[in-house]
């Protein structure tokens, strides 16, 4: 060995849910024996070290008693996460010789070391994966990642390695890893979702749910203690369509980076996220010292349900507002600054008041109707302007849910909820009538002067015409109507209030 050695790989950084390569250079140097991690690491990278030296050590290698300087280069670029452990080790493997050294033009890396030389598990293997296939290079990731990774490409040479000396071994012909396949796809039938048929009643609520799910509508539904409503957004999921595959593969990059796949699968239904209401604006919003996606992008093309919406802090219920309008989000941080996607579909619940039985004489409070006044007003006017639709739920008498049968079961409705998607997918391409432009929709004149009367009259927001328009347009498409119609836009304007509860 000469008196300096240089070696290198390609290992990454995360902004937002872009994988961004960092090239890790080693160099072994003449100097007082010394082991430093240079460009910008955090404090998970600096105790890389240890973690390499131990590993190593656990497959009887001693490191060279010499300088050991590690570079992450772009320097200017905040290295955060135990990921890059592998790639550490597999550069200096190869600045010692037992390692090809063509290996650096061959493939990226990523992984956390154990102790005795195991390969953990890390976030953002997906998008790890898909910018090495852009570079056209293999990954070497966890074993239990494979999976995971291939979902990137079908094609890029993968190596998911259980521990250091499988890889080593794997060099030097003495062991085969196996090759990573794809598994068979399962289905994400809904037989394990909640069924609507388990409700009984509420036709006006679920209504008004097949026509949030067949638009992705925001929706808001209020009424007192046990009327449903929690129950009602629990079975949501049960009647929307499956992703298509640009909204599978951008919501797993969002949920790989928060290390949220499971078995390497990635999601191939709109996910349900339903964060308690204490959470914190930064739960919310996303954030924190390396600005990790919130429940506004977990819950990017699917559902964000807020049980008990005044219950969150004022602060948090804010946050929502603009990702309702952009369907992003951006987080500005001193060290920091990365946009997430959050196109996702508001669910929430609340009671009338806080005892909950406003407009129930023999239950409500002795504040009433005060208490249902300041109740409501925890929610700001500009946030239910946001919200497209808001419908009261009635509890039903006990002797008409022990006399009534259950209502349509969730596959019959997701059916029509199918129809009406396609029909948007062939008039306006990927986008739904939530997010669509109004020039797109066919809508009759007398429909139009309608809806311009009814909400001149109603003092509806430029913002409210729109949504409403769009709600209008989501029933006409369940009804497979050409054109937005009167009836269409009175059964829009019966959801369409601008405080909750009042009369």
């Amino acid at each position: 060995m000469t008196d300096t050695a240089l070696a290198s790989i390609c290992g990454f950084a995360f902004s937002g849910i872009e994988a961004v390569p960092v090239k890790v250079e080693v160099q072994l140097s003449v100097g007082l024996p010394s082991f430093l991690v240079v460009g910008l690491p955090d404090k998970a990278v600096n105790e890389s070290r240890e973690r390499v030296r131990a590993a190593l050590s656990a497959m009887g290698l001693a490191l060279p008693a010499k300088r050991i300087v590690v570079n992450l280069v772009p320097a200017s670029l905040m290295k955060e996460g135990s990921h890059f452990d592998l790639p550490i080790a597999l550069a200096l493997l190869g600045v010692m010789g037992l390692l090809p050294g063509d290996m650096a033009q061959r493939y990226a890396a990523l992984g956390e070391l154990s102790l005795d030389g195991g390969v953990n598990p890390v976030c953002g293997v997906l998008p790890a994966a898909m910018t090495a296939a852009g570079l056209s290079l293999g990954l070497i990731c966890p074993a239990s990642q494979g999976v995971e990774a291939r979902w990137a490409s079908e094609d890029m040479d993968i190596l998911a390695i259980r521990s250091l000396p499988e890889l080593l071994n794997h060099f030097r012909g003495q062991q085969v890893i196996d090759p990573v396949e794809l598994p068979a796809r399962m289905d994400a039938g809904l037989t394990a979702l909640p069924d609507l048929a388990d409700i009984r009643g509420m036709e006006t609520a679920r209504r008004a749910l097949e026509i949030a799910a067949a638009g992705r509508h925001s929706l808001l539904m209020v009424g007192p203690p046990g009327a449903g409503k929690s129950m009602l957004a629990a079975r949501l999921p049960g009647i929307m369509p499956d992703l298509t595959p640009t909204e599978m593969l951008e919501i797993s990059r969002i949920h790989s980076i928060s290390g949220l796949l499971k078995d390497g699968q990635p999601v191939s239904r709109p996910p349900f996220r339903d964060p308690h209401h204490s959470s914190s604006p930064t739960a919310l919003s996303g954030g924190g010292a390396r600005a990790r996606p919130g429940e506004v992008s977990l819950a990017h093309r699917g559902v964000l349900f807020l049980d008990e919406l005044p219950e969150f802090s004022r602060s948090a219920l804010e946050i929502l507002r603009q990702p309702m309008e952009t369907g992003s989000i951006s987080i500005a941080r001193a060290a920091a600054h990365v946009t997430y996607p959050a196109r996702f579909q508001l669910i929430a619940a609340m009671n009338p008041c806080k005892c909950g039985y406003l407009g129930d004489a023999s239950q409500e409070c002795r504040k009433a109707p005060r208490c249902g006044e300041d109740y409501q007003a925890r929610l700001s006017g500009p946030l239910l302007d946001r919200v497209d639709m808001a419908v009261h739920v009635e509890p039903m008498p006990l002797n008409r849910i022990a006399e009534t049968t259950g209502g349509e079961a969730s596959a019959t409705v997701a059916a029509r909820v199918r129809e009406a998607v396609a029909r948007q997918h062939d008039r306006q391409g990927e986008a739904r009538n939530a997010e669509a432009p109004i020039d797109d929709f066919r809508i009759t004149a007398a429909a139009r002067d309608f809806a311009v009367q009814a909400s001149e009259k109603t003092r509806l927001s430029a913002r409210g015409f729109t949504r409403l328009l769009r709600v209008a347009r989501t029933i006409a498409d369940l009804s497979a109507a050409i054109d937005v119609e009167r009836p269409h836009v009175a059964e829009a304007l019966a959801y369409r209030i601008r405080r909750p509860g009042r009369k």
